[in-house]
């Protein structure tokens, strides 16, 4: 069965860039030119998606406004002849068929993605955290896709991390795919969730993009609250993992933490610098500035 939604997380507070988050979707800042999420929604789109499920909350009306039609300022820029910024507004809220489900309450990534079964139905389905920016000659999730499609199985995206930064990450515990399979997957025997470097099992960290069988409902729905009266998503793989097979195939591409500071200002830097209208005069720019 083919891989037709992906459900977008985005109910969180985003704290970690208070103040500029008091009023706006930590969601919505923009890398360069263009908010955070887009550049998820694009990548799902390139990889096929053909419906987004953005599970939201009451703080975050400015996503749906965001791909929502502006039939005003279509007008505007219309009416000055600003023909090729009306293609680009008018080509975000054709993107995709996107619904919006409300999180009530935010009871972990877990509990986001239950929020989004009735939606999502009997089939597997794409799950992408916009926070984490991935730049690549191939779709992200579209290569998590792949690989589903190869084993029929939930498929986890994990990243090489340094060693001595594992007790950041959820890392997987495996092995490389036998029969001749895609050399960059992993069959995965076990998830331990920010270990002491000195008990890491590898240096694989679990990244925001997973594809999923729709069994994960079951093991969510029956999944204990954990740190945080949180219902961990990591907690319910690890129980499906007992039914089903579970694969981690390490991505292809440059990787952006986005929803760190630093993070969303490397990506700022970099992105402007592969820009073909900007790139040349930015990088220019950085070289002149006195860093000493």
């Amino acid at each position: 069965m083919r891989v037709r939604k992906a459900v977008f997380p985005v109910a969180g507070w985003g704290t970690r860039f208070l103040p500029a988050t008091k009023a706006l979707p930590k969601e919505m800042l923009p890398l360069v030119d263009k908010p955070v999420i887009q550049y998820a929604v694009e990548e799902a789109v390139a990889a096929g998606i053909e419906q987004v499920i953005i599970v939201t909350s009451s703080q975050k009306r400015a996503i749906e406004d965001h791909f929502d039609l502006n039939l005003e300022l279509e007008q505007l820029l219309e009416s000055r002849g600003d023909i090729e910024m009306l293609r680009q507004i008018r080509a975000i809220s054709d993107l995709a068929q996107i619904s919006y489900v409300r999180q009530k309450e935010q009871l972990g990534l877990g509990h986001a993605v239950l929020v989004a079964k009735e939606l999502v139905g009997h089939e597997p389905f794409a799950v992408i955290l916009p926070d984490d920016v991935v730049v690549g000659e191939r779709p992200c999730i579209g290569q998590l896709i792949h690989a589903y499609l190869q084993t029929h199985s939930s498929v986890v995206g994990v990243a090489e991390v340094p060693h001595e930064e594992t007790s950041r990450y959820g890392i997987i515990d495996g092995h490389l795919a036998d029969g001749g399979l895609d050399p960059r997957l992993y069959k995965v025997s076990g998830l331990v969730e920010k270990p002491d470097p000195a008990e890491a099992p590898s240096n694989l960290a679990i990244i925001g993009r997973y594809v999923l069988t729709p069994k994960i409902f079951d093991k969510l729905e029956q999944t204990q609250r954990g740190a945080g009266g949180e219902i961990q998503l990591t907690d319910a793989i690890e129980a499906l993992m007992q039914e089903q097979d579970v694969y981690g195939y390490a991505v292809e591409g440059r990787r952006y933490d986005a929803g760190t500071t630093m993070g969303w200002l490397k990506a700022s830097v970099e992105l402007a610098m592969q820009r073909q209208d900007i790139g040349a005069e930015f990088r220019r720019y950085l070289q002149g500035l006195d860093l000493t």
